[in-house]
């Protein structure tokens, strides 16, 4: 089960796309989206990632202006083509030992076909500027997922 609304975010320490280190916490004091996807360039994670990209200029200028962070458990270099080859704007972070994942509690076991195995279960995190976990979409639908953050951060 996730992490719920109002607990405390769960801090970590990830590489961004850039390579450099990203803490959560530093973020303190601006709304952070965290959305977890589990892979780069597949059509649902391409889907969800567009949409942020294309409402990125209102994430920045709301009422909450707020900090796009996606999340998967792909490499730096994996999430730089990704990011160069939809031109995305905002910070993909690499948890290529699932440890954020599994302290959020979006490292599950999944099944397709038949076969079970273990994945990210598409959720995201809506973190106020206190450092608390103000709403999460879970099991998301990536089609019109970004709306429904804007929608939430006003």
């Amino acid at each position: 089960m996730p992490i719920a609304a109002g607990q405390p975010a769960p801090d970590f320490t990830l590489p961004t796309d850039s390579g450099e280190p990203l803490t959560l916490s530093s973020l303190r004091g601006q709304w952070v989206v965290l959305y977890a996807y589990p892979k780069d360039d597949t059509s649902g994670c391409t889907t969800e990632a567009c949409e942020f990209r294309d409402l990125f200029p209102k994430f920045r200028k709301g009422k909450h202006q707020a900090v796009v962070l996606g999340i998967s458990p792909d490499s730096v270099k994996s999430h730089q083509k990704f990011k160069a080859k939809y031109e995305l704007p905002f910070t993909l972070l690499a948890d290529e030992d699932k440890v954020a994942l599994q302290t959020y509690g979006i490292w599950k076991e999944k099944s397709m076909y038949g076969r079970t195995y273990m994945g990210v279960e598409r959720t995201t995190f809506v973190i106020n500027p206190e450092g608390v976990i103000a709403h999460v979409f879970e099991k998301v639908k990536p089609a019109g997922h970004a709306e429904a953050v804007m929608a939430v951060i006003g």
